[in-house]
């Protein structure tokens, strides 16, 4: 899927179509008309399945259990996307969504999101779904439905020029994860620009290139197979600034997405060398996740216990520790502020446990 189908010829056809083509009609419960536009929204932004496969992505391969996890945690994805966009409405969606497995439910309310805030951009009338979904039955989510945001931000010409304007809409602190979802969606697409050739985006502010560099981190964990060596080359042909972020963000994918076994996260850490607390930071936002959606997995739970030496609960809650007295967006943006205090946290909590001191 290129750019130019997924946006620009993607909303030219559901123009088209909204003012052209016969469209089916259904009766509310008190009898008046209303227009069935699923149709029409699956033929404009519909993604088939096999988008999710290392095969249509170009992607090396892989060890065959890791590949089918990832292209599960795909699948699951975009089986969350269309869903949002055969039946938007909140309260149905989430009870379709919460029907899957726990390991990759996740990524369905991601691309749900994601399928909300796209129909929110393009459309001139009711333009609040995706707000709806997060104040709503999404709320549980809430930290990958605003990555699943940024995937739609991405793909819609405007906003992706734009990107900072857009998130001036969204909550000061969590807004900022559009931009880990920009670079997922970046890296993961466009894996040879983002990836092989580094293409940093434009324009974006220096701080928000951070966390879009966490986004193109956690899409390594795909695109390289959550192979350590791979993933190590890859970010080292990085210029040196950008190499924190990234290692952020495998650390992130790693945790949250999983697929492999300890041996590869030990190797995965060793490979990390001077970034061990950027990896652990991921991880604990990766706990975070799980922790407030009621979805657990015994594989955040093992690079809790490699990256952190904590548990996943434990991990958590240092994200939550960190937000105390969380100063509002100044100097630095308090995203900014908050990944820097559980690195921090972190880090001393590493110290003492290589000391024999218990925390």
């Amino acid at each position: 899927m290129t750019d130019r189908a997924a946006s620009r010829g993607g909303l030219v056809r559901f123009v088209r179509s909204y003012h052209g083509s016969p469209r089916k009609e259904q009766r509310s419960n008190s009898g008046h008309r209303m227009l069935n536009l699923a149709p029409v929204r699956r033929l404009a932004f519909g993604i088939s399945p096999d988008e999710a496969t290392f095969d249509r992505r170009g992607f090396p391969p892989a060890e065959p259990e890791v590949r089918q996890h990832l292209e599960t945690a795909g699948r699951s994805f975009i089986e969350g996307y269309n869903a949002a966009l055969a039946d938007p409405q909140p309260d149905a969606l989430a009870q379709r969504l919460n029907q899957l497995n726990d390991t990759f439910r996740g990524f369905a309310f991601e691309g749900a999101a994601m399928a909300l805030a796209l129909l929110d951009l393009v459309s001139p009338w009711r333009r609040s779904r995706f707000q709806v979904f997060c104040d709503g039955p999404g709320d549980a989510h809430l930290y990958l439905l605003y990555v699943g945001a940024g995937w739609a931000m991405a793909r819609v010409p405007w906003t992706r020029q734009r990107f900072e304007r857009a998130m001036r809409r969204l909550d000061p602190l969590y807004g900022w994860l559009t931009l880990d979802g920009y670079g997922f969606h970046q890296g993961y697409f466009y894996t040879r620009r983002y990836v092989d050739r580094q293409l940093e985006p434009s324009p974006l502010s220096p701080a928000a290139r951070r966390v879009f560099d966490q986004g193109v981190g956690r899409s390594m964990w795909f695109s390289q197979g959550g192979d350590p060596d791979r993933i190590a080359a890859a970010v080292e042909r990085f210029p040196a600034r950008r190499h924190g972020d990234l290692w952020s963000g495998v650390g992130l994918g790693s945790s949250y997405a999983g697929g492999v076994e300890r041996p590869t996260l030990e190797t995965m850490q060793a490979k990390a060398h001077g970034y061990a607390a950027h990896l652990a930071q991921g991880a604990a936002f990766a706990a975070k996740a799980r922790q407030r959606a009621g979805n657990p997995a015994p594989h955040t739970a093992l690079a809790c216990a490699v990256y952190c030496r904590m548990t996943a609960d434990q991990a958590a809650a240092v994200t939550d520790e960190c937000l105390l007295d969380l100063p509002a967006d100044g100097m630095e943006p308090a995203y900014k502020a908050w990944r820097t205090r559980i690195r921090q946290q972190i880090t001393s909590h590493l110290q003492r446990v290589e000391c024999g001191v218990q925390s």
